[in-house]
């Protein structure tokens, strides 16, 4: 429900009302785009399904001694559709039909409802009657022109891109199928960002490919020994790929980072190979016995790299929730990769190396022969740097300790996160009134809203939309999906948090009567609900007074908090309420029931949904309300009347004594008791674990009743389960590792050997992230996990 709408296409008309237009929205382009593969729901902004309005007029009712159940009682038996049978004689039979249905408000406005001294009284006599909206409380824009807003969102596991792919081929033909006044336009397109993204990738992809055999020339400097573990690439990605369509896997962003971070591994097997194979073509063997010879001898560490790199992978398999389903495919694609690439070094490179490889090679000239006595220079620097180390190692394993230390030091000192912010170019705007505001007000408080955020350079084009529906649950909320420029057309902020800030004052400084909140869409998220900023907590309680009492408490505390902003609360429990205290004994002794006047109220202020018309493609209301003009405050409540005894017209104010009171606008539950989510963004430079933390201790400090019960939603809460697993995480990639070597080695030493070089690749990443101003979260685990791996490559080939 949360998630954002891969497609937003606005639907307008120059010389067509909204309720006509989406009779055509509905009929031609909802349902085809609801058939189409992967989408899972078409929702509509502004919908302003037609129906006939039938708006009574109080005082023109009681003169002719009736009410509005009287109406309504002639509007349902007009308008039927019963099923009317047929005849069958002995040769033809003929179906039976009638004009039971009245289909327009010409036709509703002749209802006779009775005769009054023997002259009809007519619904036109006693109401206005109009084709008008189903619900008039809604509105959309497209930009600041009224339009009809079609959000389509994906199927759970559909291809977004596939989705959008197949969506935007059907448009031309829809819009084809609509009058030609009638302008489908694509509005806004998540998958923009995401097909960039996987593009980039791509271009990654290739760009390692490409460099990994360069660096192999320049230290092999031998064209024919580049050649050989070049092929290990392509053989390995295109078997990986092969195991991918077999497990189901898609190409996504993450399997496309593993394979961009195996091309590193793939050759690392075969350069190995290599190395040992020359060494015997150097010594004077033949071909084929350097071959079998060299890969036998090295056969088993290539098993110890690949067996020990795997193991590392291990627990990224076996992570938990969330994290663990995003990253399943990540890991099994790159474990998959390392597996094929080990079989090809074992198995192609050894072969390639028996028919391509060359005995003694003629001496280095050029360019091949400076490189080589530069890496000769190397490798003597790094003897005397290594003698040096041996005579002094304490002061190393004094060094060693010091870096463990640090390590730990820097994991502790670090701020924690949990997914960096995404730009995808689509901010999401959450627009919210006082309780008490009218459609009206929400309305031009809105689209100035809208006008001012269109002045911004970096806004390119927004959708706006008002009125409940799925996602509002009130009149005074509304929302807003607003599109940005391409990054480098922005201005001078570019980015999106200097963008949500800019706008945020510019909405201050037009002193609206309505509060917005602004969250950056993303391509994944991991909250159920739609909140008014990021991130998400709720309160619990089986008693609505506590949430109602503690709330506001929280709310305050937490918007003292400095790490956090735009701290926002579902919680509506001021709206303005009339109260209706009906003195029973006296609605008796006139002869009017609480129903009769419970029956008054629905008819008269609810849009009460009286009856139906049917047509062959879609079915339409009959809308029963009092006319605007008599419901605009509850100082008119004296015009309405309700039946009582022998057909006389009681006034609504003689039955009961009305007081204004507040109350709650809507209650929101949390599985079954009443809930209030608090939600807010993170104050720039700050991480999610210390918001996390801060709150924590805000909450700590209030001493909630044990009846309520606290948790965090869906990023924050996924945030603090990884919390707990991060650091285990790590710790059983190390101890998988030690097992396996400790097999593979048959020695207890060896895997300490190995595992010890560990900290001071960790402390480098770490040190690389507090400097960059990064904070720990999960993308920067699974680097040092995969540091880790390559850190223990390292080390196995030096033993």
């Amino acid at each position: 429900p949360a998630d954002a709408p891969i497609l937003t296409l606005a639907v307008t008309s120059p010389h067509m009302t909204l309720p006509h237009l989406q009779d055509w929205v509905e009929t031609r382009l909802v349902g085809k785009l609801s058939q189409v593969s992967g989408v899972g729901m078409v929702s509509m902004g502004g919908g302003l399904r037609p129906a006939v309005r039938i708006r009574g007029n109080p005082t023109a009712l009681a003169l002719r001694r009736l009410g509005f159940e009287d109406l309504r009682i002639a509007i349902i038996n007009n308008n039927v559709d019963l099923p009317k049978g047929s005849f069958d004689g002995p040769n033809h039979s003929v179906t039976v039909d009638a004009n039971d249905q009245l289909h327009d408000a010409a036709s509703y406005r002749q209802v006779v409802i009775t005769y009054l001294n023997g002259a009809p009284v007519r619904i036109g006599d006693v109401a206005e009657v109009v084709d008008d909206a189903e619900d008039v409380h809604l509105a959309a824009w497209k930009n600041d022109t009224p339009a009809i807003i079609v959000n389509i969102q994906r199927q759970p596991g559909a291809n977004v891109i596939q989705v959008s792919d197949r969506i935007k081929a059907l448009l031309p033909k829809l819009q084809n199928s609509l009058p030609e006044s009638v302008k489908v336009e694509l509005l806004s397109d998540r998958t923009t960002t995401i097909r960039a993204s996987v593009h980039e990738i791509q271009f990654e992809l290739m760009l390692a490919i490409a460099l990994v055999v360069m660096v192999i020339f320049l230290f092999l400097r031998s064209l024919p020994a580049t050649l050989i573990p070049a092929f290990a690439v392509p053989v390995s990605l295109i078997g990986t790929l092969g195991v991918m369509y077999l497990a189901n896997f898609s190409i996504n962003n993450l399997t496309l980072m593993s394979l961009t971070i195996a091309t590193g591994f793939v050759v690392d097997d075969a350069i190995v190979m290599i190395e040992n194979i020359s060494r015997y073509r150097e010594m004077g063997e033949d071909a084929r016995t350097a071959a079998f010879t060299g890969s036998r001898q090295i056969g088993f560490t290539i098993l110890s790299l690949t067996f020990s790199l795997i193991a590392v992978l291990i627990p990224l398999l076996f992570m938990s929730d969330v994290i663990g389903r995003l990253f399943r495919e990540f890991a099994i694609t790159l474990a998959v990769t390392i597996l094929i690439s080990a079989f090809v070094s074992l198995t192609l490179t050894p072969m390639l190396c028996a028919h391509m490889l060359g005995g003694k090679e003629a001496p280095e000239t050029g360019w091949r022969l400076h490189w080589k006595q530069f890496l000769d220079r190397l490798i003597q620097s790094y003897a005397r740097w290594l003698d040096i180390a041996l005579h002094h190692q304490g002061l190393v394993l004094f060094t060693a300790l010091l870096t463990l230390i640090l390590t730990a030091a820097l994991y502790l000192y670090l701020p924690k996160g949990f997914f960096p912010i995404q730009d995808t170019g689509i901010l999401q705007a959450i627009t919210q009134g006082p309780q008490t505001i009218s459609f009206g007000a929400m309305r031009r408080e809105q689209f100035s809203l809208a006008q001012k955020i269109l002045k911004d350079p970096a806004v390119e084009s927004l959708s706006s939309f008002i009125g409940v529906d799925g996602s509002n649950t009130t009149i005074n909320s509304g929302r807003m999906m607003i599109n940005l420029k391409p990054f480098d057309q922005r201005g001078e902020e570019k980015s999106i948090q200097a963008i949500m800030r800019r706008l945020h004052e510019t909405m201050v400084q037009s002193h609206s009567a309505l509060e917005v909140y602004f969250q950056p869409v993303q391509d994944m998220t991991l909250e159920d609900t739609l909140s008014r900023t990021q991130y998400q907590l709720t309160l619990e309680s089986p008693k609505i007074a506590e949430i109602q009492r503690w709330v506001p408490l929280l709310l305050e505390k937490m918007r003292h908090i400095p790490s956090l902003r735009n701290v926002a609360s579902d919680q509506q429990d001021q709206g303005k309420r009339i109260f209706l205290d009906i003195d029973r004994d006296n609605a008796l002794r006139l002869g009017v029931s609480v129903a009769a006047l419970d029956n008054l109220l629905y008819d008269a202020f609810s849009q009460r949904i009286v009856s139906t018309i049917f047509t062959q493609s879609n079915q339409y209301r009959v809308i029963l309300e009092s006319g605007p003009q008599f419901s605009q405050t509850p100082n008119q409540l004296h015009l309405f009347y309700v039946p009582g005894a022998n057909g006389a017209q009681v006034p609504l104010d003689q039955l009961a004594h009305i007081r204004e009171t507040t109350g709650p606008l809507s209650i929101h539950h949390l599985g079954q008791f009443p809930a209030a989510t608090l939600s807010f963004n993170l104050a720039p430079h700050q991480s999610l674990g210390q918001a996390v933390e801060a709150i924590d201790q805000a909450v700590n400090k209030l001493n909630l009743p044990q009846s309520m019960e606290l948790q965090f939603q869906g990023a924050a809460r996924a945030y603090q389960k990884s919390l707990s697993s991060t650091l285990l995480l790590l710790l059983a990639a190390v101890v998988t590792m030690y097992i396996v070597l400790g097999v593979l080695y048959e020695s207890y030493i060896h895997p300490i050997t190995i595992l010890s070089t560990l900290p001071s690749a960790a402390v480098g990443a770490l040190l690389a992230l507090f400097l960059t101003g990064h904070d720990l979260d999960i993308l920067g685990v699974i680097g040092i996990v995969l540091l880790i791996g390559i850190v223990k490559k390292n080390a196995i080939m030096m033993i």
